[in-house]
């Protein structure tokens, strides 16, 4: 729908909602409400889900313990910046090396509350999503006793949470799906550990997949996993679209391709994070690493 056409059809909506019998049929009346209020977001450029949740998923790229302590250091930066953003988080799935470090880990990340319920303001999800891409750590390795530069790859991925209210807005063909169960290592006391309640679930025809082993039984995590492929096969979808409109412009992209690099931190030989999609950078890395100081990029990538 064109610009003109949207603000006719507000304009439209609007003289109904001052009619005094626009209340007679309460249902009618929200219904009008929504629309009116869902116009008005896509006039700002607001997408389907970008008042929703968001849950983000960074996964360890090659070079073993120093890839895993890169996730690990990612982790730490998100869940300052969330602190900061007043978001909610918790922990759906995760994969820890001995050394602390993440093979990969999985978040829902909720709030601010009031974004569902206000023109322009943008959930976890609106905010997040242009995080996704491949993360590039260059720094002396503490793991490696020659004391050699290193370079190591993370990949985080941010989809949208689907809730009860849109969960058939992707639709799965349960022939199309593959059920793993296995031991939990997630909360839940002893006698669930003991018990095979982690799912990991993967969409044949994409290859996609998702697991999840925080929630306390087999049939709720079965659900968050069902949940969370959802929102990769939504994501999939609009990148696809969102590629053939704007010529593989491929900032917005999530494929786990390790070339498509967003963002590098370099803490050796100089010190620098720098996005490669809006050139922001700044050479205060502890800011960013240790305190979750992401509003530059944030912000800088939203605007594009």
């Amino acid at each position: 729908m064109e610009k003109q056409e949207i603000e006719e059809k507000i304009k439209e909506l609007e003289e109904q909602m001052i009619s005094p019998r626009f209340w007679e049929d309460k249902d009618r009346a929200q219904a009008i409400i929504r629309e009116t209020q869902r116009l008005k977001d896509e006039l700002l450029g607001i997408g389907k889900y970008d008042k929703g949740d968001a849950v983000m998923t960074i996964f360890s790229g090659a070079g073993g313990d120093d890839a895993e302590d890169f996730s690990a250091m990612l982790l730490k930066m998100y869940m300052k910046y969330f602190d900061k953003q007043n978001f909610g988080y918790k922990i759906l799935h995760e994969n820890q090396n001995d050394h602390g470090g993440y093979r990969n880990i999985t978040l829902e990340i909720s709030g601010p509350a009031f974004a569902k319920a206000t023109v322009g303001k943008q959930g976890s999800y609106g905010i997040l999503k242009n995080e996704s891409g491949v993360h590039r750590l260059v720094r002396v390795s503490p793991f490696n006793a020659n004391e050699k530069r290193h370079t190591s790859f993370s990949m985080v991925e941010v989809i949208p949470k689907f809730e009860k209210n849109n969960e058939n807005d992707v639709e799965i063909n349960e022939d199309d799906l593959r059920v793993e169960f296995s031991r939990s290592s997630g909360p839940g006391g002893q006698n669930v550990n003991k018990r095979e309640t982690a799912v990991r679930i993967v969409h044949l025809p994409t290859n996609l997949s998702a697991s999840s082993d925080g929630e306390r039984s087999q049939a709720q995590n079965k659900e968050k996993a069902l949940a969370i492929l959802k929102g990769k096969i939504y994501k999939a979808l609009e990148e696809h679209r969102i590629s053939k409109e704007k010529g593989m412009y491929i900032s917005k992209t999530t494929e786990v391709a390790w070339g498509n690099q967003i963002r590098s931190y370099v803490l050796h030989p100089y010190k620098m994070v720098k996005d490669h999609r809006t050139n922001v950078e700044t050479s205060d890395v502890d800011a960013v690493l240790e305190q979750g100081e992401l509003d530059r990029f944030v912000e800088a990538e939203r605007n594009i």
